[in-house]
């Protein structure tokens, strides 16, 4: 197989390229400077400590390791969506089980059909993976659920006042959140191969692996990433809704 050369120098040359970021963001007053430097230095010191707790990991090969390995992706992708809720009512479970059912739903099929094995070295970066993905998709139903929610009390206002229910009335802005979520994998999905070469196909043909082999895995990741971002869209969605409503399902004011 190839083996990447990546040494210090060019570690060096590539940190240029943040640089170019820099200027611009100095040059066009964005006011990003800051948060590049420290979004750089978080990146390198969880990459590195993670690259060495993942090699223990791999090299001890241990299920109940690997489990709780798992688990700590999925609580910590949880505990990001729900800082992403702009809901003042909002639930950590809610998060957390829209990412946990989405993942392991998921990622159980694939252990079950054996297209991918119960070891570190598979398990933890699918679930990596998934949830992240999962994640990314439910911050973008929240925010939208928040947003239509006020651009559209007035009109679920009126439904209730009409005699409907709080799911009937949420309906349409339920649909829309989840369509809103699922749009960029599905857009994605659209372009794969096209106009870009995904992540894990990237890899394995990095690592030498026959072209065709790779999109196999990578016809697996599109399939995977569908059905994670809608199971995690319309939990969170469908379970989300209900915090815009008090126990008397009456439409909740923002707190000042």
């Amino acid at each position: 197989m190839n083996q990447l050369a990546v040494n210090n120098q060019s570690l060096i040359f590539a940190f240029l390229l943040v640089l170019i970021a820099v200027f611009i963001s100095y040059r066009e007053k964005l006011k990003l400077s800051k948060d590049i430097f420290y979004s750089i230095f978080r990146a390198i010191v969880q990459l590195v400590l993670v690259g060495y707790l993942l090699k223990y990991v791999f090299q001890v090969d241990n299920r109940w390791l690997t489990t709780v390995m798992s688990l700590f992706i999925v609580f910590n992708a949880a505990a990001n969506a729900h800082k992403r809720n702009p809901n003042q009512y909002k639930h950590y479970w809610t998060s957390l089980l829209a990412i946990f059912v989405s993942t392991y739903v998921t990622m159980g099929v694939l252990v079950f059909s054996g297209a991918i094995k119960f070891i570190p070295s598979q398990i933890i970066p699918i679930s990596g993976m998934i949830a992240s993905n999962s994640m990314v998709a439910i911050g973008l139903c929240y925010r939208n659920l928040a947003s239509l929610f006020r651009d559209q009390r007035q009109q679920v206002l009126e439904k209730l006042a009409l005699g409907a229910d709080a799911k009937t009335a949420s309906l349409p802005i339920l649909r829309e959140s989840i369509k809103a979520a699922m749009q960029p994998t599905i857009d994605s999905a659209k372009t794969v191969g096209l106009v870009s070469l995904p992540g894990m196909m990237s890899g394995l043909i990095f690592a030498g692996v026959d072209p065709v082999h790779a999109i196999k895995y990578q016809i697996m990741v599109t399939f995977m990433l569908l059905s994670t971002t809608s199971l995690g869209s319309i939990i969170a969605g469908y379970t989300a809704y209900r915090n815009y409503f008090n126990e008397q399902l009456q439409l909740r004011r923002e707190k000042k």
